[in-house]
Parts: C-alpha cells; sequence; structure tokens
C-alpha cells in the first residue's frame, strides 16, 4: 500500500502490534489527534479489549472479520468522526456513559466541575441541573453523593433518553427527575434547590475557530452554541431564575470558557441576590468555573 492509499491500511501480518502501528501511521497522515489513543479504542472495541489488555495480545492475530470492523472504524475515524461516537460510550469520571450525535461528549473539564459542586452539597441536596445532556453531572454526582435528589432538564427529548439510560445503567435513575424544555419552563415553579448546576452553551457562532473540526462537525449545535454575538443568551436566562427558585445559602456552579468568563462573571456580581461570585481556573489555567452563592 502506498502512502497516498486513501484506504485503512491492513497489515500484512495482521497482529494486534502491527495494525495499531499501521493504524496509528495512517490517522497521523490524515491529521486526527491523538492517533495513537484512536486506534487503541478503535481496536479495543472490535476485539473487545482494554487498552492495557491489547498490549499483553501484541502477538494476537486478527481474523478477518475484525480486520474489516477495525477498518471500517478507522475510515469514520479518518473522516473525524469522534472516537466517543465510534465506541458509543465515554467515560466520565470512571463512570461509562452512552453518547450520541444527539448530546455533548463529556469533557475532563466538566469532571472538574463535578469537583467544584461536590464540596457545596448540603447534608441533603436538592439539585438543578441545567442542560443535562447525557446526564453526565447529574449521575456523577449522583453516585457520589446517595443522599441527593435531581431534577435534570434539556430541551432536547434525544439527550433526556440517553441521560435516563445513563442514570440507569449506574443505579441512580430513581433519584433522578427528568425534565424536557427550556431552562426553567420544564421546573415546577413551586420547586427549590440548595444547589443549580450548569454546562450551558457559552460559544458564539461568529467566532467558533479554536473548535476542533470534529467537535464542529458532529457535536450538536444546540449544546455548543450561543446565539449570534451574544455569549450571555444562555446565561441570562438560567440566573434569572436562581432568584425564586435557588435557597438562601444555595449555590449555583456553571461552566463557562474562552470569550464568555468576564462578562459572565460581571453580570452574576451585578445581581444583589447572589454574593461570594467567583470565576475559577481549570487545571489547565484556563477560566472555567462560575460560582456565586444566594443570598
Amino acid at each position: 500500500m502506498s502512502d497516498d492509499d486513501p484506504r485503512p491500511p491492513d497489515a500484512a501480518t495482521h497482529t494486534v502490534l502491527s495494525v495499531l502501528r499501521g493504524a496509528e501511521a495512517w490517522l497521523t497522515k490524515r491529521g486526527i489527534d491523538a492517533p495513537r489513543r484512536s486506534a487503541e479504542l478503535l481496536l479495543g472495541k472490535v476485539l473487545g479489549l482494554t487498552r492495557l489488555a491489547l498490549y499483553l495480545a501484541h502477538d494476537r492475530p486478527l481474523t478477518g472479520d475484525e480486520r474489516t470492523a477495525m477498518r471500517s472504524l478507522l475510515a469514520r475515524r479518518g473522516d473525524g468522526e469522534p472516537v466517543a461516537h465510534l465506541l458509543g460510550s465515554w467515560s466520565f469520571r470512571g463512570l461509562e456513559l452512552e453518547v450520541s450525535p444527539a448530546v455533548l461528549i463529556p469533557r475532563p473539564e466538566t469532571e472538574e466541575l463535578v469537583d467544584e459542586v461536590l464540596p457545596l452539597l448540603p447534608a441533603a441536596p436538592r439539585v438543578l441541573d441545567l442542560g443535562t445532556g447525557s446526564g453526565a453531572i447529574t449521575i456523577a454526582l449522583a453516585v457520589a453523593c446517595p443522599a441527593a435528589r435531581f431534577v435534570a432538564i434539556d430541551i432536547s427529548q434525544n439527550a433526556l433518553a440517553i441521560a435516563a439510560r445513563n442514570a440507569a445503567r449506574h443505579g441512580v435513575a430513581d433519584r433522578v427527575e427528568f425534565r424536557c424544555g427550556s431552562w426553567w419552563q420544564a421546573v415546577p415553579a413551586e420547586a427549590t434547590f440548595t444547589t443549580v448546576v450548569s454546562n450551558p452553551p457559552y460559544i458564539d457562532p461568529a467566532a467558533s475557530e479554536p473548535l476542533a473540526a470534529d467537535v464542529r462537525a458532529h457535536e450538536p449545535p444546540l449544546a455548543l452554541f450561543t446565539a449570534r454575538g451574544d455569549v450571555l443568551s444562555c446565561y441570562r436566562p438560567i440566573l434569572a431564575g436562581l432568584e425564586r427558585q435557588l435557597e438562601p445559602g444555595g449555590w449555583f456552579v456553571a461552566e463557562t470558557g474562552v470569550g464568555a468568563a468576564a462578562p459572565a462573571l460581571a453580570w452574576l456580581q451585578s445581581l444583589p441576590f447572589l454574593t461570594a461570585a467567583a470565576l475559577r481556573r481549570d487545571l489547565a489555567g484556563s477560566d472555567r468555573f462560575l460560582l456565586a452563592q444566594r443570598v
């Protein structure tokens, strides 16, 4: 096979190690990020092996069916399809979660959001998750805090179906109420919460160049992008409901990002019913987490 051959590699020896090496080289030529990791995860899916187990079986030959399956997945990855979509699931704080193009793929920064929330939970938390997507934040908090009860909101019925399956998979479905609607419109007017969390859209579609190509092409725009030219278009309605339904002393914690962090913090600080408004950085040093307490 020549270097210019567009087909994924099919090594002559067809062992785990040779296929991994060929797949990594081919993905590298296609400009795919983390080509080695992609090759390992995809071959692991085909063979039903962990990444570690692959290397313990590096001389294992692949059958014809296994080579065909690997080539199919590799071709899709080479075209930019996210690994998580090819696998059908992704790990979040050690929890395997179903994902699809209907939800954002859970990210390490959002794992850190859970770390920010956990110390703020009272003894018997009632948590509202606005824009739950795959349910990652709610499920991780529920696993870590068995005393907590949750309402999880999303505007997408497809996302909620995935979130519900993820909650059932991890044994927390009886403590989560999933509701469909736009932000507070889906929340009972009489309900109050000790904690409100959210990972809302905060990327201006007019300034989305820093996004990876596979994110732009394959993840749901509804979960990524604000109104054009208005990075506060999702924070504004979220914050408007806090005065009514976040209990005194309760905490609001949300994810943010480049371009939205400073104006979102300024909006938090301008609200008289909130105190201790702060912006914290993630482990990579980026402004990432908004926090405020209800007066």
